[in-house]
């Protein structure tokens, strides 16, 4: 008789946003998967995330909940409160679980808690400096995860970037940059795009994919990959400003428009933006470009 091993406990937080219902659907098969959302878990609130997780003992924990109104972070006090208990305080609420669980925790920021102004881009070394009330508060997450390290955290901070991929199942999550062009094409026949702010684009079934893998060479070699825990920037390789990707977006859908490069300052915005916040991947193999992930969205897609 062939005894089946049980499979590993995975816990993905915000598992109805575009990011979690692409590691839902990755990570289902293999392993036995806990999949929550707002209705199930409300992670600032410190004793459930601690009853819960115990409750469910699981060996992986992957948050994607975050808040990420950027512009409203920044016009009112009491929505930064919110950023920071969301993106700051929950943060060490889940790792303290994961400690005391022997959990290791996954967990994702931004390209926003740079300044955008170093030449050549980011390695996941680099200092921190936000320009913005949002990345003041991925970045308040980022520490939580890090001062936990001497408390035999395990862990994986993931930094990435202009996510895009297929529609989610939550009305609160926000559509894509490449979404948003679609539908101002239907309406329009000329827009402007900034031609400002290069970063780099990054599908969610591609960055699921690649969570996973990183997930698993832990566990296929223990002894090295200890040395493995830390911050991996991954995004889609090749950078762009917003104008350049509209470009790219129409040529491959086939959509006649105009499409005008314009500076910044014609869309003033509470929140300044890194001018050139661009990760550099330089642990993993490189992902794939990101014209090429994009076709790949859009055949499914149009």
């Amino acid at each position: 008789m062939v005894i089946e091993k049980n499979k590993e406990k995975v816990l993905i937080l915000g598992a109805k946003g575009n990011l979690g219902v692409q590691l839902v659907k990755i990570f289902r098969n293999q392993y036995d998967v806990t999949a929550w959302d707002r209705e199930e878990i409300d992670i600032t609130d410190k004793e459930l995330i601690s009853r819960k997780i115990n409750d469910i003992k699981p060996d992986i924990i992957i948050n994607t909940a975050a808040y990420n109104a950027v512009d409203k972070c920044e016009e009112s006090e009491q929505e930064f409160a919110l950023a920071k208990k969301l993106n700051g305080e929950a943060v060490g609420y889940l790792a303290e679980a994961a400690v005391k669980n022997n959990t290791l925790l996954v967990h994702y920021s931004t390209d926003y808690v740079f300044a955008g102004d170093k030449i050549g881009g980011y390695q996941d070394g680099d200092e921190p400096n936000p320009v913005n009330k949002y990345g003041e508060s991925k970045l308040l997450g980022e520490q939580e995860l890090i001062s936990r390290s001497c408390k035999g955290l395990k862990w994986y901070l993931i930094r990435t970037s202009k996510l895009f991929g297929f529609k989610n199942e939550s009305g609160m999550a926000k559509p894509s940059f490449f979404d948003i062009m679609i539908k101002l094409s239907q309406e329009k026949r000329e827009i402007d795009v900034v031609d400002e702010e290069a970063s780099c684009f990054t599908y969610t079934a591609d960055l699921a994919k690649t969570t996973k893998e990183l997930i698993e060479s832990d566990q296929a070699s223990p002894e090295y990959s200890r040395r493995r825990y830390g911050i991996y920037h991954i995004i889609n390789s090749g950078p762009c400003t917003w104008y350049e990707a509209a470009l790219e977006l129409f040529k491959i859908a086939g959509i006649d428009i105009k499409v005008k490069p314009v500076t910044s300052d014609k869309f003033p915005r509470p929140a300044k933006r890194p001018k050139y916040s661009v990760l550099l991947n330089t642990k993993l193999e490189p992902l794939r470009d990101w014209q090429e992930a994009l076709r790949e969205y859009l055949r499914s897609n149009l």
